[in-house]
């Protein structure tokens, strides 16, 4: 029976992660994959959706721009040529996994690194069966990692047929974009592809969502401006307040009811349906509960900083049904190694984890929002400014987003967390999610000198706010630049009246 000082059951980016940290180490380790190395954050998943949506963003651009500098608005979109370039990148990811793979044998971990495609299942705490074409095999591992990632949530009473009402396993697979759309769900996923093939130009999307706003969990600034970029500018019908009472195939294409809250219904017809209700952990097979593994109501239970409730058993990614971010999973891989082989001196820290939201326009994030500081009873202070007040905004031709920063309301101001909307989102929040990461307030960002024109000029601006040095001052600019307070008694203090009440 082959010995190994880890087995990582899963080769998604939590799994591969984890499997090569290990070999940092200098540990034996067994990598077992039953589909594609890459899993759903290659072929299905982030990889797959950010190249599609870069893809939309410039055919939507290229729209922009005709529209307003030429008197010839017509554009043509080959989709055939779209999904050629999606499945260039795929490849091209692929081909770096798997050849990476391959040249570890030659690389000097010839003795260390193995790779095995088949079906895992736990038989006892230490012992795995693997089983592929070739047979059946017991191996045994000093430790064993769980990374099976997800699959999408789906409804019983919703006839998914992968073709016609489909989820995100194959929402890329259409062979030409559809007329209409309706997607149900308003979290990430959905308004994702909802960016997406709205901006393509070709597909009216319908959003179903049964609150009164899209992103549910995000701070009503961040929800307002993206609905009013997808209503306004890329046409979506949002269905807020709704209820999904049936959906159904007729005639190869979709019709679907809803109910509102006036005891109204409503009746839709559209060519494609899409449904991104959230994702659930692929646990199922692994004989986890027979080795006494306990589970939550979310999925795996992890009792210890990625260990689960059997010592030598860790899950990491989104088979914990936690933060399903690649980033995170790879984080909780690479620490999970570090554990259990006693290298740790803290414990996993999630912070200062930074996420984006590849919508219209685009949304990044690092630690809390506002309304997750209320729920906690901080109290804070927050500063916002738009992008209306920034000169490379301007140069840009204001394009729609903001920077709002997010302190504890105290002399020392230690950042809680920063949301940043708009283009270049993504490069703006890392110097934050350091200051959140060590603790720190913001009097280094204020003396921070930046590039001019950049949008991070933003960010300086708002700190020098709350240290009241602002260039321009935020009572003569009140639509664009906000400053307020939050007290845990309910009451909002606005500009210059934050005072400590905590």
């Amino acid at each position: 029976m082959e010995r190994y000082d880890v087995c990582i059951i899963g080769a998604g980016p939590s799994g591969y992660a984890a499997a090569m940290r290990a070999l940092d180490f200098g540990k034996k380790v067994l990598l077992i994959e039953k589909e594609k190395v890459g899993g759903a954050g290659l072929y299905n998943g982030a990889l797959s959706s950010k190249t599609l949506w870069e893809l939309s963003k410039d055919v939507s651009h290229a729209r922009q721009r005709i529209k307003k500098y030429s008197s010839n608005s017509s554009f043509d979109l080959d989709y055939q040529n779209i999904k050629k370039e999606l499945a260039s990148a795929v490849s091209e990811r692929k081909y770096q996994l798997e050849s990476h793979l391959e040249g570890l044998k030659e690389g000097g971990y010839g003795d260390l690194f193995f790779f095995k495609k088949g079906t895992a299942k736990l038989v006892t705490k230490h012992q795995i069966e693997i089983t592929n074409s070739d047979g059946t095999e017991v191996i045994e591992s000093e430790n064993i990692i769980i990374a099976t990632g997800s699959t999408p949530r789906k409804i019983p009473s919703i006839p998914i047929d992968e073709k016609v009402i489909v989820t995100s396993d194959s929402v890329h697979h259409f062979d030409e974009l559809p007329k209409s759309m309706v997607i149900l769900g308003a979290g990430v996923i959905g308004c994702e592809y909802a960016t997406i093939f709205s901006n393509f130009g070709q597909t009216k999307v319908h959003i179903i969502d049964k609150s009164n706003h899209i992103l549910p969990f995000e701070d009503e600034d961040v929800s307002h401006v993206i609905e009013k970029n997808f209503e306004e500018e890329n046409g979506i019908l949002i269905h807020r307040n709704s209820r999904l009472e049936r959906m159904e195939i007729k005639d190869g294409q979709v019709e679907y009811e809803l109910s509102y809250q006036d005891g109204s219904t409503e009746i839709f017809h559209v060519e494609k349906a899409l449904i991104a209700i959230g994702r659930v952990p692929n646990t199922r097979g692994l004989g986890l509960e027979e080795v006494g593994c306990e589970f939550n109501e979310r999925g795996i239970l992890v009792a210890d900083d990625t260990q689960t409730t059997v010592d030598n058993i860790y899950a990491i990614g989104d088979v914990t049904a936690d933060i399903a971010l690649v980033n995170v999973g790879e984080l909780e891989g690479r620490h999970a190694i570090k554990k259990m082989f006693g290298m740790a001196t803290e414990r996993l820290s999630y912070d200062n984890i930074s996420s984006i939201m590849f919508l219209k326009p685009l949304v990044a994030s690092v630690g809390m929002n506002e309304k997750q500081c209320r729920e906690k009873g901080i109290c804070y202070r927050v500063v916002s400014i738009d992008y209306a007040a920034i000169p490379r905004a301007i140069a840009m031709r204001n394009p729609p987003g903001f920077f709002k920063i997010i302190v504890t309301n105290d002399d020392e101001m230690k950042v809680l967390g920063m949301r940043a909307l708009g283009v270049h989102a993504s490069s703006a929040i890392q110097a934050v999610a350091l200051l959140i990461s060590t603790g720190q307030g913001i009097e280094e960002l204020s003396e921070l000198i930046h590039p001019h024109p950049s949008l991070i000029e933003g960010i300086q601006e708002c700190v020098r706010m709350l240290l009241g040095k602002s260039i321009f001052k935020p009572h003569v600019f009140k639509k664009v630049m906000k400053y307020k307070g939050y007290m845990n008694d309910g009451e909002y203090l606005d500009l210059y009246q934050v005072v400590d009440k905590c």
